[in-house]
């Protein structure tokens, strides 16, 4: 799962408009953006091995800190907890920590049985739709579709860059998701870290978005 969670991002904006877009970016892909600083500390572990599935080749070993529900769970609790003490706006941080625990229930969908319900000798559960591709595609382009369908429901472009950096940002997930699902297998395991710290562009990305639009009256 990947612009699925980025079509959560999108959608959320329709349920709190005053909550950046970058905000919501970085609660629907927090879990993936700490689990590459995990893997590059040796806390966490992933293989690759092609064919594992239809649509990537990763067997993700081992990474309870990020991906076990218990801490995905825990971890939603403390991104609220921050926001609220930020902004003083509890439904606003219900809201992100929500999408943060959304990013477990999506990749339950399409996960081998590798999602750990705790940390330790836990049962590992995932539905595989990974196994198929043209349901995997259609499930995240559907839920990335929907997303964008409401962001810009609730927002307007306030000049051009405001439009141009929304559907660049679109155009580059699109392709940058298709490019994962049938390019080449990464080389290692330390690329798919670096590479994985480069989600952070997309949460920078949706600040800058959002200062350039306004919300629909």
């Amino acid at each position: 799962m990947f612009i699925g969670h980025f079509g959560v991002g999108f959608g959320a904006k329709a349920l709190r408009p005053k909550i950046s877009l970058g905000t919501l970016f970085l609660a629907a892909q927090f879990i993936d953006l700490l689990w590459p600083t995990l893997l590059l500390i040796g806390l966490e572990y992933v293989e690759i091995t092609p064919g594992i599935t239809l649509v990537t080749p990763l067997d993700f070993v081992s990474y309870p800190i990020s991906h076990s529900l218990l801490l995905v769970c825990l971890w939603g609790l403390l991104f609220a907890i921050g926001y609220w003490l930020v902004r003083k706006d509890v439904k606003g941080a219900t809201i992100l920590g929500v999408c943060v625990i959304s990013h477990w229930m999506l990749d339950l969908i399409v996960h081998r049985p590798d999602l750990p319900l705790y940390p330790g000798d836990s049962p590992l559960l995932g539905l595989g739709l990974w196994n198929s591709l043209s349901g995997s595609l259609i499930l995240e382009g559907l839920i990335f579709g929907v997303g964008v369908f409401f962001y810009l429901r609730t927002t307007r472009a306030k000049n051009r860059t405001g439009s141009y950096a929304f559907w660049t940002l679109v155009v580059f997930l699109v392709l940058l998701y298709v490019g994962n699902v049938f390019g080449p297998p990464p080389p290692s395991t330390v690329a798919i870290a670096w590479a994985g710290h480069l989600q952070w562009l997309f949460v920078v990305w949706g600040y800058w978005i959002d200062r350039n639009r306004s919300i629909r009256a």
